[in-house]
C-alpha cells in the first residue's frame, strides 16, 4: 500500500505546489489561468492527438468502456440529484448539480496524468477514447437538465430543444480536445506514422501537458474553497470519490474488460470533480457554493481515495 500512496502522492503533491504558489503570493492567479489554458488548448490536445494517432485498437469496439463508464455516472448523478432534491430538499437546479458535483470528474487535468503514471500508454489510449464522448456526453446532459429544472423552477418558457443542443454542438466542435482527437483519429485513418521534427515537437508538447496540467488545477483552486453547503458537499464527495468508482468498477468487471482499461476507468472515475461543475453553477448561477465546496474537499480527499482505489486495482 505504501508503494502505491508513494507513486499517487506526486500528482497531489503538483497540485498542492500550484495551490502553494498563489496561496502565498509568489506568482498572480492570472499566471495559473493562463497556464491552465495552454495546458487546455494546446498541450493536452496534442497528447489525445499523439494518442490516438499511435494507438493500436486491439481490444476492439469502444461500446464496453463507454457502457462501463457512463453506468457509474447514471447512478452516481441520480443517487445525488436525490440527495439533493428528497433529503435536502433543494429545488430541481441544485438537484442537477449536485448529480454533475458528483459524477463529472476532472479527467482531464488530474486524471490523464494520473492514468499515465500508473498504467502507461495502454491507459491513455483507454482515457482518450473515453474523453471522445465524455465531454459532449456530460455536457449535454448538463445543460439539457439544467433548463428542464430552471423552467421547472422559474416558470418561463426555455429555449428549444434544437436550439439548445445547436449551442452545445457549436462549442465542442470549437473544443480543442475534441479538435485534437479528430485530428489524432485523422492520422490514425491516413495510417502514416509521426516522424521527424514533427514527432519530436508533438512529443515535448505531449510531455508538459501532465505536470502543467496539475500545477495549474492547484493555482486555480485556491479561488474555490469551502464556502458552504457543506453537508450536501460531503454527500457529492463520498459519492464522486467512493460511489462512483465502485459502480464502475463492477460494470468493468461485469462487461469483460482488460485488468489496463478497467484499472484506467476506475482511477479516472476517482479523481476530484472537475471544474465542469463550477462552469455549469456560473452558467446558470446556481450552486456555486455547492461545486465550489465539492471540488476542494473531493481535492483535499483524492490523494488517500485514489491510493485506496490504486491499491485495490493493483
Amino acid at each position: 500500500m505504501s508503494d502505491i500512496f508513494l507513486n499517487v502522492l506526486p500528482v497531489f503533491i503538483l497540485i498542492l505546489t500550484g495551490w502553494l504558489i498563489v496561496r502565498f503570493g509568489y506568482l498572480k492567479p492570472t499566471v495559473g489561468d493562463a497556464l491552465g489554458d495552454f495546458v487546455f488548448r494546446v498541450a493536452v490536445p496534442v497528447l489525445l492527438f499523439r494518442t490516438i494517432a499511435e494507438a493500436d485498437f486491439k481490444d476492439g469496439s469502444p461500446w464496453p468502456l463507454w457502457v462501463a463508464y457512463f453506468s457509474g455516472v447514471a447512478v452516481t448523478w441520480t443517487i445525488g440529484h436525490l440527495a439533493a432534491t428528497l433529503v435536502f430538499g433543494r429545488d430541481a437546479r441544485m438537484g442537477v448539480l449536485a448529480g454533475v458535483s458528483s459524477a463529472f470528474a476532472n479527467t482531464v487535468f488530474i486524471g490523464l496524468p494520473l492514468v499515465s503514471r500508473i498504467v502507461g500508454e495502454e491507459g491513455i489510449v483507454a482515457l482518450s477514447i473515453l474523453l471522445s464522448v465524455h465531454l459532449p456526453v456530460m455536457m449535454i446532459a448538463g445543460t439539457v437538465l439544467m433548463e428542464r429544472a430552471e423552467r421547472k423552477v422559474s416558470g418561463k418558457p426555455g429555449q428549444s430543444p434544437l436550439k439548445l443542443l445547436g449551442g452545445v454542438a457549436r462549442n465542442l466542435a470549437r473544443n480543442p480536445l475534441v479538435i485534437g482527437l479528430a485530428c489524432g483519429a485523422a492520422v490514425h485513418l491516413v495510417g502514416q506514422p509521426l516522424g521527424g521534427p514533427v514527432k519530436s515537437v508533438v512529443d515535448q508538447l505531449a510531455a508538459v501537458a501532465a505536470p502543467a496540467a496539475l500545477v495549474s488545477i492547484g493555482m486555480a483552486l485556491d479561488k474555490y474553497g469551502l464556502v458552504g453547503n457543506l453537508g450536501l458537499a460531503t454527500v457529492t464527495s463520498v459519492l464522486k470519490l467512493v460511489v462512483l468508482p465502485g459502480v464502475v468498477f463492477a460494470a468493468c468487471h461485469l462487461l469483460g474488460l482488460n485488468d489496463n482499461w478497467t484499472t484506467a476507468l476506475v482511477l479516472t472515475s476517482a479523481v476530484p470533480t472537475g471544474v465542469n461543475a463550477w462552469l455549469i453553477a456560473n452558467h446558470f448561477n446556481v450552486g456555486h457554493a455547492l461545486a465550489s465546496s465539492t471540488i476542494t474537499l473531493t481535492t483535499a480527499l483524492g490523494v488517500v481515495s485514489v491510493s485506496v482505489w490504486a491499491y485495490l486495482l493493483m
